[in-house]
């Protein structure tokens, strides 16, 4: 089904927003956790997953070719090597088709999974691209909603150390359209970056 509506609980950690938008470049953030958008051989590729692979170096590919691959709506999970975080979770977003051919449920899978597979290693941060909004072409006010509410509800449904979820934004555009998701939910208290 549809992502859940967040209700406003443990969306704030010692008086600061658990989740937060800043624009910019995710390879140089500090987080645990480094979400990227993949595709669904785990090939490497342009946009945000070409950046990532170039800034961890060739061991990533070399270790995203040992998983084989990864299928849309899921995430897979491999050190960080040359990045500062520990860990890349691939995530693969669907292509959008017009959102009637199920877009919502996988890319609300692919928050879930990464969520998953961040607090199965007991990360405390995470940062997330704006997954299936490049190439593609997922509205980007419908991904920020569905990334914004999925993560929210997966934090209040879920015991996580989880104290940190950026969702990192490249250009101002983006930055201001999950910055209003953010301020949307309810509950929600303190700007983003």
């Amino acid at each position: 089904g549809a992502p859940v509506a967040a209700k406003g609980r443990n969306l704030m950690v010692e008086g600061r927003p658990r989740l937060v938008a800043v624009e910019g470049d995710i390879t140089r953030l500090d987080v645990e956790v480094l979400v990227t958008a993949a595709n669904s051989r785990l090939a490497g590729g342009g946009g945000v997953d070409g950046a990532v692979h170039r800034a961890a170096g060739p061991e990533l590919l070399a270790a995203c070719r040992d998983i084989g691959g990864c299928p849309t709506g899921e995430a897979r999970i491999t050190p960080g090597f040359k990045l500062e975080a520990r860990y890349v979770v691939h995530a693969v977003g669907p292509v959008w088709r017009g959102g009637h051919a199920g877009e919502a449920e996988l890319l609300a899978g692919c928050y879930r999974h990464a969520l998953d597979l961040a607090r199965a290693r007991d990360a405390a941060s995470i940062a997330f691209p704006a997954i299936s909004t490049g190439i593609y072409g997922y509205p980007l006010g419908a991904a920020a909603a569905v990334a914004v509410g999925t993560v929210a509800a997966y934090l209040e449904a879920n015991e996580t150390r989880m104290e940190r979820v950026v969702f990192s934004c490249f250009g101002r555009e983006v930055h201001e359209v999950y910055a209003n998701a953010l301020a949307a939910l309810p509950g929600r208290a303190g700007p983003s970056i």
